[in-house]
């Protein structure tokens, strides 16, 4: 029987423990906080979006970094695999709309009790408060790991969960980035991912609590378009927020953005235009019609007071300053070509994003350890045998809807049952 040791006690490590645990190993999994899967508890606003009720080819189409990387690990534990772990340990499931996966009891806390009661009949030995200093390595060849206080833990396998940097509160300090480059890896620089933009623009500012369902938000840099999709944003007091905005951050974190408190190598965040479609359903000619009848319903009152049928109140203000027409002026002297701005405006809301929030509100990191240094079909590490890493430290991360779980699932999975042959 070998011995495994699991660093970290969230979404990765409690199944790399479960795998290496079934395998016919003794596991020991060690977690710095005072209780397991602090980070689960908060995803999916508590409810714990699972994973994504999709095929291998639709959860590697939604991986943004290093999707390769993962072929093995998602056909290994498929999203299907994960579900049927979950069902058979108890835990009743639903899937609502785009394929995501929740429990029935909408609780992020039952999917933690449930991996705790797998953990427990697996035999898993859980250590918590108890945080890991060092891996122990010699000639090459991974020997076990070193606690804070020096005590030394044997283990013929060690299998680093640990996380990003994302939610730091949950224990996420990057531990893992830490163990890796001490080890030899090699660290991709890290940024938010999934995380909120920051806007130039205060009249963006000026619109703080007003939400948008069924908009188009698009995001280009110069003549390269990096997103455009359909969903719901909320402005905020230094930008916008919202399912639409994590997906696009996903598109532009790192290469195009930076986090504005903690720009790379000290340069400045570079800045990419935005746009919001607020009516995607109209194409330009319907809306021009459409505009045309509320004006006609309208003729004698101020243009400011015409618009109250087309967009929400507290909008109302800025289209205003932004179609240059006149607040006062009445609706019966606006010019056709007036009235073609407005249909622009509202078209292509434009403001400009010029960095993305910290990684305290980010959902996951983007970089970590280098995939490249990493054996992809057994998340053994290709510098230190005995050494496997698994979930949020490696250089993979993917769009929102349970792909980012279904990652730290895969890859523990995976790590787990390497670790233990």
């Amino acid at each position: 029987m070998s011995k495994v040791i699991v660093i970290g006690g969230g979404a990765a490590g409690m199944m790399a423990s479960v795998g290496a645990s079934r395998a016919g190993n003794q596991v020991v999994l060690l977690e710095k906080n005072e209780k397991l899967g602090k980070k689960l508890y908060i995803t999916g606003k508590g409810r714990c979006n699972l994973t994504n009720n999709s095929d291998v080819e639709s959860l590697l189409k939604n991986v943004m970094q290093n999707p390769r990387f993962l072929y093995s690990a998602f056909y290994t534990w498929d999203s299907a695999a994960v579900m049927d772990f979950f069902e058979s340990e108890g835990l009743s499931l639903k899937t609502e709309r785009g394929n995501r996966v929740f429990p029935c009891s909408d609780k992020a806390s039952d999917v933690i009790r449930t991996l705790q009661k797998a953990l427990e009949t697996a035999g898993v030995e859980i250590c918590l408060n108890t945080a890991a200093d060092k891996i122990y390595c010699e000639n090459d060849r991974c020997r076990g790991v070193i606690l804070k206080g020096g005590q030394v833990m044997p283990a013929d396998a060690v299998i680093v969960a640990t996380g990003g940097i994302s939610y730091p509160s949950t224990g996420s300090t990057g531990d893992g980035y830490r163990f890796a480059k001490e080890a030899g890896h090699q660290v991709v620089q890290t940024v938010p991912s999934l995380v909120p933009f920051c806007v130039k623009e205060d009249y963006i500012k000026e619109l703080q609590g007003l939400s948008l369902r069924n908009v188009v938000l698009r995001l280009s840099q110069g003549k390269k378009k990096l997103f455009e999709e359909m969903g719901e944003l909320l402005f905020t007091h230094f930008g916008i927020s919202g399912p639409l905005v994590l997906s696009a951050s996903s598109a532009a974190s790192g290469k195009y953005l930076q986090a504005k408190d903690q720009p790379i190598s000290g340069t400045n965040s570079p800045a990419l235009q935005a746009s919001i479609d607020l009516k995607p359903a109209l194409s330009a000619q319907q809306l021009d019609e459409r505009v045309l009848r509320d004006f006609q319903e309208f003729s004698n009152s101020y243009f400011k007071n015409s618009l109250q049928k087309l967009f929400p109140a507290k909008l109302i203000p800025v289209i205003v300053r932004l179609s240059k027409i006149a607040p006062e002026k009445k609706v019966n002297e606006i010019t056709k070509k007036e009235r073609q701005e407005l249909v622009n405006l509202t078209k292509a809301f434009p403001f400009t994003i010029d960095g993305l929030r910290s990684y305290n509100e980010a959902v996951v990191t983007r970089g970590g350890v280098a995939v490249k240094e990493i054996n992809p079909a057994t998340m053994e590490s290709k510098k230190r045998e005995g050494l496997y890493f698994a979930g949020e430290v490696l250089d993979v991360d993917a769009r929102t809807g349970g792909y980012n779980l279904q990652i730290a699932w895969s890859t523990g999975y995976l790590a787990g049952i390497s670790a233990a042959s």
